[in-house]
């Protein structure tokens, strides 16, 4: 069905194409977007490379600072008081305003993608890890007090266990995300990845080569949601 359901987009798109003769600069058919795919293979993948490496960092460092964190918040109800909120009102602030203050503090090499991506990837698993560490079974909880167990033992054999629904959850979406946060950290400056590809093709108004780095990068982002 989903095949179904992409194949029926894609002759739309086609139709209304060569319907109202679209010109090629401003919307290339899918036929003309699946010949540059083949025609510009090597480049493509060439720019991909440095965007997976760039979201795959961002991916692990985001979520694992989260899940840090949200330790720290449960077992620490004060910092969690203080600095949840915090982290809450930074996550407001749009990604392409945050982008150029990274760019100036950790220059323009691939440390500044990194970082976006991990920003990308972080406030979504730590709300989810939060909440999963919370969802601790009551009962259970008080059986492992009664058991007198510590507070490490309740960490991984109970709390850690009750989160993963929740973890894997965050983990899809910030999948996903991070190729935007490495795309995104391109646009702000970079002569390589997907987004400086897209960048490129824009402005010289190859529409054609637009969309198959767009293209490329769905099907990156897509890959990454089906790892987790």
């Amino acid at each position: 069905m989903p095949a179904l359901g992409v194949c029926v987009l894609l002759f739309l798109w086609w139709a209304i194409v060569e319907g109202f003769k679209v010109k090629p600069f401003i919307a290339p058919s899918p036929i003309l977007v699946l010949e540059t795919l083949y025609a510009k293979r090597a480049v493509l993948l060439d720019n991909m490379l440095p965007t997976a490496m760039e979201a795959a960092g961002g991916f692990l460092l985001g979520n694992l600072v989260a899940i840090i964190l949200a330790t720290v918040f449960v077992h620490n109800r004060t910092l969690h008081d203080i600095f949840f909120p915090v982290a809450l009102m930074l996550n407001a602030i749009p990604i392409v305003a945050k982008a150029p203050v990274l760019v100036l503090i950790l220059g323009n090499g691939v440390e500044p993608k990194i970082a976006i991506a991990a920003l990308v990837c972080f406030f979504p698993t730590l709300v989810n890890m939060v909440r999963g560490l919370d969802a601790a079974n009551p009962q259970a909880m008080e059986l492992m007090r009664v058991l007198s167990a510590s507070k490490t033992e309740v960490f991984f054999k109970l709390r850690l266990y009750s989160s993963l629904p929740y973890l894997f959850s965050a983990l899809r979406i910030a999948a996903s995300m991070s190729v935007i946060g490495a795309v995104v950290g391109e646009w702000i400056g970079s002569t390589r990845g997907i987004g400086a590809l897209i960048l490129q093709a824009t402005y010289n108004f190859d529409s054609a080569l637009l969309y198959s780095a767009i293209t490329m990068s769905a099907l990156l982002s897509g890959s990454f949601f089906l790892v987790i």
